[in-house]
């Protein structure tokens, strides 16, 4: 029958215990002939059950132990990487608002560059060839050139390369000739600044695609763990307080 009240159950232990040894020296003949040998060895048996026990009990709290660290350790880095995510999506948004800004900004080049072209196709006026024609138009070289690299249309080296006539510069040229020079210069340094926004956008972009499928997988990963802390519980079957014993 089934016992599921305390204290029939304990008298049941107490009775088992007090008729293990007999039964463990009549069980083999060997316990008759010699009961105190059988009694020791019965007693090192149960030591030894218990103490295979007590280990087992030892490694599974070791063993959840260590689930309980890798669920935290996980969940951790699963937050680390949402973090992570919105950090690159900032960084490819601003990389986006980059492309946009350098293509707006060749474009006005572009513009200015083929208004240029089309004056200088009426030709320069005429000026008298003096030492200070030729300062004034080295002075608006320079000028139109400084001007452009503060508005960061052309690199800071321009104006180093401007002054010294070297890379291009001409300071002899006709003012509305040096301004088709320097508007050329900054169309062209301005698509390449946008090609190289363009370039950023995308490693950005597929650094932001990086980061989502770690976070994903971490997240997935995080819930398998929780689930891992529960299962053992919900999986071992409640056997306590059922003893059956023998009619």
């Amino acid at each position: 029958m089934l016992m599921n009240e305390p204290a029939p159950m304990a008298i049941w232990v107490v009775l088992m215990l007090l008729t293990l040894p007999a039964l463990v020296v009549l069980a083999r003949p060997e316990g008759v002939r010699d009961p105190r040998r059988a009694l020791l060895e019965t007693a090192l048996f149960v030591r030894q059950t218990g103490e295979r026990r007590a280990a087992r009990r030892t490694q599974r709290a070791a063993e959840a132990a260590q689930t309980v660290r890798y669920a935290e350790e996980v969940r951790v880095a699963a937050t680390q990487a949402t973090e992570a995510v919105d950090r690159w999506q900032a960084h490819w948004q601003a990389a986006a608002d980059r492309v946009d800004a350098t293509s707006a900004a060749w474009q006005a080049a572009s513009a200015r560059w083929a208004r240029s072209r089309a004056t200088a196709a009426f030709g320069t006026p005429w000026t008298p060839r003096t030492p200070l024609e030729y300062a004034a138009r080295e002075r608006f070289l320079h000028q139109e050139v400084r001007a452009a690299a503060d508005r960061g249309e052309l690199p800071g080296a321009a104006v180093d390369d401007a002054l010294a006539g070297r890379a291009g510069w001409d300071p002899r040229l006709h003012p509305v000739a040096q301004e088709l020079v320097v508007h050329r210069a900054c169309a062209e340094y301005l698509e390449r600044a946008h090609r190289a926004a363009v370039a950023a956008e995308r490693a950005a972009w597929h650094d932001v695609q990086l980061a989502r499928r770690s976070r994903d997988s971490l997240c997935r990963e995080a819930i398998l763990a929780e689930s891992r802390l529960v299962a053992p519980a919900v999986s071992r079957p409640a056997v306590r307080g059922v003893v059956l014993v023998p009619a």
